[in-house]
């Protein structure tokens, strides 16, 4: 079943989804970055990357409309961002429900459903639909009925996507779905994610730390390190000279037979080890 997406924006792979200009960020009144400059278009799939503490959560609660910038500007859909902007559907880094909980899948997503429309007279065969197209945008249909307590961290992962996918959002923010999932789970969602990016025209943005499962399939990298962002296309920013500048110490990007990328130097690698 396909939903059908109601749209304020042009509908082309070149409208723009997130633009920043001089952007800056504090937390405690301590500077994390400045100068970033990026452009994000509808329907592009970016990875946020760098060291642990560098800020790329902090991207994510600037989109959300959860923190103001300290200087620069930063636009979602043209305009200021906002809190509760049912455009955007978001899995964070820990949920609020967790596998100990014995919700069943499709109670959870119709919930979801229901809270991103507030103030409206909804029929349970609405919420229903809803919560099964999600589903089946991740393939997971078969999960419907199964508790939350029940699921392997793969499949909670889906059903969390199909949860963020829920009210048919224009962009997606995935703050490590993969750091705790084996290779092969890792490479399933990797290119579940992908399918949905494409399939529905939306833009995702996903913080990792291991840029490889990613690469084949990433339109722009937004690399934050060093108090300072890096953005661009992959062949753009995941270079040496390119690092080296961020860093402003010695990096080196090495590159094996596959395609797979180790950064040497900086303080953390992003990439096999």
């Amino acid at each position: 079943m396909k939903t059908t997406h109601a749209r304020t924006d042009s509908d082309n792979n070149t409208s723009k989804t997130v633009v920043a200009k001089d952007l800056a960020v504090s937390y405690k009144g301590k500077l994390v970055w400045h100068g970033a400059n990026f452009s994000v278009n509808r329907g592009e799939f970016v990875a946020v990357i760098g060291p642990n503490g560098a800020g790329k959560t902090t991207l994510f609660r600037l989109l959300l409309g959860l923190q103001q910038p300290t200087s620069g500007t930063i636009r979602v859909f043209d305009t200021p961002p906002k809190r509760g902007n049912p455009r955007i559907g978001y899995v964070p880094q820990r949920h609020t429900i967790d596998n100990e909980n014995n919700i069943e899948c499709i109670e959870l997503l119709r919930l979801a459903y229901s809270g991103n429309r507030l103030g409206f007279s909804l029929s349970s065969r609405e919420e229903k639909k809803a919560a099964f197209d999600s589903l089946s945008a991740v393939g997971a249909t078969e999960l419907a009925n199964k508790p939350l307590s029940s699921m392997s961290g793969g499949e909670l992962q889906r059903v969390f996507l199909a949860e963020a996918l829920v009210g048919s959002p224009d962009m997606l923010l995935l703050d490590e779905p993969l750091s705790s999932l084996d290779i092969k789970r890792i490479k399933d969602l990797v290119g579940l994610v992908n399918k949905v990016v494409k399939s529905r025209n939306v833009t995702a943005f996903l913080v990792a730390h291991d840029i490889n499962p990613l690469i084949q399939f990433l339109d722009k990298v937004i690399y934050i390190a060093n108090g300072k962002v890096a953005a661009g296309t992959p062949k753009e920013v995941l270079t040496s000279k390119r690092l080296t500048e961020l860093y402003e110490t010695k990096v080196e990007v090495l590159r094996d037979s596959r395609g797979n990328i180790v950064v040497v130097g900086g303080g953390d690698h992003h990439g096999d080890e």
